[in-house]
């Protein structure tokens, strides 16, 4: 037992390293460039991005497995997740409102980044002749870039961040939520697991056309279910908004009234949290997007741009504008909430015992989408690095591990996963950056065959 309280404390101190403000700076960096480069392909191609995604450019005929939408569904069950819910609530508990400014500020740079990383999933990805699909960062980095033996890193690191933030935690994240709906419940938690993992395993066995398929009814009816109960509140205090809109600018911005540390605090705790929840730049999205049914590697990068945009813009806007509105920040916070803890009391705030209800099946359907989605970038990674022969035995594993996630602590595992994280956004920043003259080229080409 001391040794695992050892390892856990060592890991974390290593992933708070990992995770340190380099780290932001390079990511979010990156973002900033490739938006310049670019040209601001994330504001010009964004009305595009929509028609494209409706269905208007699909043709059966191209080589892929599924529709733009359902790849698009399938990447965002994947980023939609505990950080839309727990992520933005730990943001505002340490960094403050101004937290939300730089999430608003990450996504909208990292739009440009999944746009990159997307566009090249396409183009260098291989399609099998049985029609199935193999791309991401590691095709990009070996048949783009020459670079093999980076793409074998990528894969390595996607693979155990799989079974730590993609499966264990997702598991557990799952279990949390049903306690804030039955909390006697809990204590059966080893029957949820393999609950849990029968629900998993009879999607994922199927690979990304029943993930996407399953992926396509689930992501919409979860995230406008969740953003209604966000916008009931809002509406209903919509007097108060502009005073909410003022708080969260004003502590992101102004140093005179709130202080440089407290900004200090907003940017690091926004940034890393932005990034945590639309996963942008990490490489885990392309992965999903290179299963699109086209032969235009643009159009799947324009349809992947807008995951952000749902993603932060959008449902994390609802949880930080609820928590901002309750005023359960700062010193007014209850001691010792944060995450989806305090995204609960903020919702109860305003709806009362089913404000619970609202953030515990958030959480069980967010989180079950992670699930299914981390399967499909970890089985990609297994057949990366071993071959065909390894994809189902994966899966299998994968399945497994569920139950074990569902039933134990799970501080270590978030280490290991968190340090894994970064590690894999390392070689999927190196492919961006030394191919940004590629997308760039491929951008305008498109760009002159079709005027948005």
């Amino acid at each position: 037992m001391q040794i695992l309280q050892a390892l856990t404390e060592l890991t974390g101190r290593i992933a708070g390293y990992v995770w340190g403000i380099p780290s932001v700076i390079l990511l979010v960096g990156t973002g900033l460039y490739l938006t310049v480069r670019l040209r601001f392909v994330q504001i010009r191609g964004f009305r595009h991005a929509f028609e494209l995604i409706s269905g208007r450019y699909d043709r059966k005929t191209d080589p892929g497995e599924v529709t733009h939408f359902q790849a698009l569904s399938a990447a965002l069950s994947a980023t939609i997740g505990t950080g839309n819910i727990a992520g933005v609530a730990t943001a505002i508990a340490f960094g403050g409102p101004g937290a939300v400014f730089w999430m608003w500020i990450t996504a909208l740079v990292g739009m440009a980044t999944k746009y990159a990383s997307c566009s090249l999933a396409l183009k260098y990805r291989e399609v099998h002749p049985d029609g199935e699909v193999s791309g991401g960062p590691m095709y990009t980095l070996k048949n783009g870039l020459n670079m093999k033996w980076l793409g074998t890193a990528f894969a390595i690191f996607t693979l155990i961040a799989s079974f730590g933030i993609g499966n264990m935690v997702q598991a557990n994240s799952v279990v949390d939520g049903i306690r804030f709906i039955f909390p006697g419940v809990y204590r059966y938690r080893l029957w949820l697991g393999i609950l849990m993992a029968i629900a998993v395993g009879l999607v994922i066995i199927g690979g990304i056309k029943r993930i996407a398929t399953v992926a396509s009814r689930l992501v919409p009816f979860m995230a406008i279910a969740y953003c209604m109960a966000g916008l009931i509140i809002i509406l209903t205090n919509l007097e108060r908004i502009p005073s909410a809109l003022f708080t969260i600018f004003n502590h992101a911005l102004n140093p005179w009234a709130v202080g440089g540390g407290a900004i200090g605090s907003a940017i690091r705790y926004g940034v890393a949290r932005g990034v945590f929840s639309n996963e942008s730049g990490l490489g885990s999205a392309p992965m999903a997007h290179a299963a699109a049914k086209t032969t235009e590697p643009v159009r799947e990068g324009l349809v992947a741009m807008v995951g952000p945009f749902i993603d932060t813009i959008v449902i994390c806007s609802m949880t930080a504008l609820v928590i901002v509105l309750s005023g359960a920040w700062g010193d007014a916070r209850p001691e010792g909430l944060q995450g989806a803890a305090l995204s609960a009391h903020a919702f109860q705030h305003f709806i009362g015992p089913f404000g619970s209800w609202v953030v515990g099946f958030g959480l069980v359907f967010f989180a079950y989408s992670t699930l299914i989605a981390w399967s499909y970038y970890g089985d990609r990674s297994a057949e990366f690095l071993f071959g065909h022969r390894a994809v189902m035995p994966y899966r299998i594993i994968y399945t497994i591990l569920v139950v074990i996630g569902a039933y134990v602590p799970l501080k270590l595992v978030w280490n290991f996963a968190d340090i894994a994280n970064m590690f894999m956004a390392v070689p999927n920043l190196v492919s961006l950056i030394l191919l940004a003259s590629t997308v760039s080229n491929l951008t305008e080409e498109y760009f002159r065959r079709y005027r948005p």
